[in-house]
């Protein structure tokens, strides 16, 4: 049971982990913690190979591993990972925003992640964590979508339908020059060093976060809050700060030209019009303002400001393309990879499918000669001692032996003769006169060579051994031995040196020594009384070579 644990743990490693070095060091930290059966420092090892989504799959393959007193702690310490998908729906008009933070995208080499959840806002209260990933938006893979374009995706409706599932884990790039790294949650820190809490909802990598910030101010004494506010146009409705007077009670606290005002003194302010808006702020002189910062900064930019940010926005829009174009020659690149491979394999189907072919019309063809030869023996002899292998019709008829002892008679004569007959029948024919080479091999495959069809009578053992094969240094298969007594040795018609290029139809010019040898082993074990066999006649030896002069 043990080695059964060990070997599909090994097989999973060869599976998931291809640097070598990064197997011997996950070996080795293994073997370190059964010596000092420390789990926080195994886990903590452990988190440094183990650090991409793809391998996480090898927590479970370890498990059986861990001693059994471990093996509840171990589970404590490996991150919890989720296969099933999770669908929540989020009002993206909500007051309090998405509640959450995604990082990753096609232009990243990474699918898209929750990195930061805001704690009692809609993502958390419907369950999301940090670490999921999105796995579709409103119904649509976005596995081929850059970060921009999953933004788009979600705006397009008021509710967001989220598929998810949980993986654990983090991506980390900060620009497409760096490579991909992973973190687990339980070590994820953001870019500003703490867990954010941005209600606004969706901030990408790298992009402004807008944030929610309360303020209080207290106009007993001054001479007004030093502000103007303004209406957002229909494309973006809302209550915006338009002007602060520096030096004033606004500029004081923080609160600048572009911030949106959402709440003053518990009254929403994301759907009052601009006059009761005034109202609200002029009916008290104790205010609690809640407000979005920077909004609704790009409503009220100087010219130099708005040229400025369109200049900006226009370079992230090449680049983002640059980063999309990439990315799509990089699937384009991998999916003809992938058609090249698939087109191979339907070109080896199909030989292998034309090779059962050909030696089924090989087989059918022996088979119809064997019937013609069966019928024209009835006509000459009828049913008496018919042999069970066919003559070719265009070979001679054996030559008779002389008889031992002379008659008179004619019909002792015929009947010598009829003995003689029945007496070559029973032996072999060395080849077929008849043969093509040139209907099985090709010219370059024939090479000038001697290229023979053998019909061995299946009588006892074939007692005949190969060596060399496609894939050894002859480059072909060879008989190495012809045994005494055996049915290649009675036949007479091979001898060792020869090729072996066919047995029974099936073409053996590429196959190895195990595939030659089953080969022979299944035609001779299979039925009927005759083996067929395509042999290249070695070369003759020349003596004079192996002469050696004193």
């Amino acid at each position: 049971m043990e080695r059964k644990v060990a070997r599909e743990f090994r097989h999973k490693v060869e599976l998931l982990i291809e640097n070598e070095a990064e197997k011997d060091y996950l070996y080795d930290v293994l073997r370190m913690y059964h010596q000092s059966m420390d789990l926080p420092v195994l886990m903590g090892d452990l988190k440094l190979v183990i650090n991409e989504p793809k391998r996480l799959p090898l927590f479970d393959a370890i498990r059986p591993l861990i001693p059994l007193k471990h093996q509840v702690e171990y589970d404590q310490f490996t991150p919890k990972r989720s296969r099933k998908l999770k669908e929540v729906r989020l009002d993206r008009t909500h007051r309090d925003g998405l509640g959450l933070s995604v990082r990753g995208g096609l232009e990243f080499g990474c699918g898209l992640y929750i990195s930061q959840i805001v704690k009692d806002g809609q993502a958390y209260n419907v369950g999301l964590q940090v670490g999921d990933e999105i796995v579709r938006i409103n119904g649509y893979s976005i596995s081929s979508c850059i970060h921009e374009e999953v933004i788009s995706l979600i705006k397009t409706k008021k509710i967001v339908s989220l598929k998810v599932r949980h993986v654990g884990m983090i991506p980390v790039k900060s620009s497409s020059d760096e490579p991909l790294k992973w973190q687990f949650v339980d070590q994820f820190v953001s870019e500003s060093g703490e867990k954010r809490s941005s209600v606004a909802g969706l901030a990408s990598i790298g992009g402004k976060e807008i944030k929610e910030k309360k303020v209080f101010l207290s106009l007993v004494g001054t001479k007004g809050m030093g502000i103007s506010i303004s209406s957002g146009p229909t494309q973006k409705p809302g209550i915006y700060i338009s002007n602060v007077k520096p030096g004033s009670l606004s500029a004081e606290v923080g609160l600048e030209a572009g911030d949106q005002i959402v709440e003053v003194n518990g009254v929403d302010f994301t759907t009052v019009d601009h006059k009761e808006a005034v109202k609200v702020l002029k009916s008290s002189r104790s205010l609690t303002i809640t407000v979005l910062t920077g909004a609704g900064s790009e409503l009220f930019m100087t010219d130099e400001e708005r040229l400025a940010a369109e200049a900006r926005r226009e370079l992230e829009r090449q680049e983002l393309m640059h980063q999309k174009k990439v990315a799509m020659e990089t699937n384009k690149i991998i999916k003809e990879q992938q058609e090249k491979e698939r087109q191979r394999k339907m070109e080896i189907s199909q030989k292998v499918a034309e090779e059962e072919e050909r030696y089924k019309s090989e087989m059918e063809k022996i088979e119809a000669a064997e019937r013609k030869h069966n019928r024209e023996w009835e006509e000459d002899w009828g049913s008496k001692d018919r042999p069970k292998s066919p003559r070719s019709p265009k070979s001679p008829p054996p030559e008779m032996k002389t008889p031992k002892a002379k008659s008179s008679q004619g019909a002792s004569s015929f009947i010598e003769e009829e003995e003689e007959d029945e007496e070559d029948s029973q032996g072999f024919q060395k080849y077929v006169d008849d043969f093509d080479p040139y209907s099985m091999f090709s010219s370059d495959q024939i090479d000038g060579r001697d290229v023979r069809l053998l019909r061995i009578k299946k009588a006892g053992q074939l007692d005949l051994a190969l060596e060399g094969g496609a894939d050894s240094p002859l480059g072909k298969l060879v008989v190495s031995s012809v045994y005494d007594g055996g049915a290649a040795d009675k036949h007479g018609g091979i001898v060792p040196g020869d090729e072996l290029m066919a047995v029974n139809g099936k073409i053996l010019i590429d196959a190895t020594l195990d595939e030659g040898q089953n080969s022979l082993a299944r035609a001779w074990n299979s039925g009927g009384d005759w083996i067929d066999v395509v042999i290249a006649v070695s070369p003759p030896k020349d003596y004079e070579d192996e002469v050696t002069f004193f």
